[in-house]
C-alpha cells in the first residue's frame, strides 16, 4: 500500500516525544515573544534614526528567528507535522487500521488522546 508519509508513529513513540515537544514550543514561544519586543523597539528606533539600525537590537532580533527557526525545524525534521505554533498543535502521521491518519495533539494537552483523517483536521478529532 501507498501512503502519503514516509514516517508514521506509534502511539507510544509519539508519547515519548512529548516532553521533547513541550521543550521545543517553550523555546520557540520564548524567542517569539523576544522577537517581536525587539521588533516592536527597533520599529521605534527606525522613526527616530530614519533607517539606520544595527548593534544589539538588530542582533537579538536575529538570534531570536534563528531560535525560532531551529525549534521549528527540530519538530518537523522529525516528521511531525506542525499546525498550529502558537497553540503548539501537531499531528503525527499514524496508521490506524491500515489506513493513514494522524494523532493530534496541542501544547495545553497533558497526553495524545485524539486522532483524525488527514483530510478532517481538528474539527474532526475522534477520541483514541
Amino acid at each position: 500500500m501507498s501512503y502519503q508519509f514516509k514516517k508514521h508513529f506509534g502511539i507510544h513513540e509519539a508519547r515519548a516525544l512529548l516532553p521533547r515537544l513541550r521543550d521545543a514550543f517553550k523555546t520557540i514561544h520564548t524567542a517569539r515573544d523576544r522577537l517581536l519586543e525587539t521588533e516592536h523597539q527597533l520599529a521605534a528606533m527606525f522613526q527616530k534614526s530614519g533607517g539606520d539600525l544595527g548593534g544589539p537590537k538588530v542582533a537579538a532580533l536575529a538570534r531570536a528567528m534563528i531560535e525560532i527557526h531551529e525549534g521549528l525545524s527540530e519538530i518537523s525534521s522529525r516528521g511531525i507535522q506542525i499546525k498550529d505554533v502558537d497553540r503548539g498543535l501537531v499531528d503525527f502521521p499514524h496508521i490506524r487500521d491500515g489506513r493513514e491518519v494522524f494523532l493530534c495533539w496541542e501544547l495545553e494537552d497533558d497526553d495524545i488522546e485524539f486522532w483524525h483523517d488527514l483530510d478532517a483536521g481538528y474539527p474532526g478529532r475522534e477520541r483514541l
